[in-house]
């Protein structure tokens, strides 16, 4: 087991050990889920490319990109 300590904006380091083991490289995805026991921190699958979308689709796509940037440096 391993303890890590609560920095400024929330941010925590997930020790070497684990980030090798679970693949963790700089600028994977994680869901952060609450649990009664405590917090689990999940990889998300690596983002694919998909089919090409018109402008529209892709502000609205960018747009809500910000937002949850917006969101996550609270």
């Amino acid at each position: 087991m391993y303890k890590v300590r609560v920095k400024q904006k929330g941010q925590v380091t997930v020790p070497v050990r684990i980030r090798e083991k679970m693949k963790l490289d700089e600028g994977t995805l994680l869901e952060v889920e609450e649990r009664p026991e405590g917090i689990l921190l999940k990889p998300l699958p690596e983002l694919k490319s998909g089919k090409p979308v018109g402008k529209k689709e892709y502000d609205r796509i960018i747009g809500e990109l910000d937002r949850l940037r917006s969101d996550e440096w609270r």
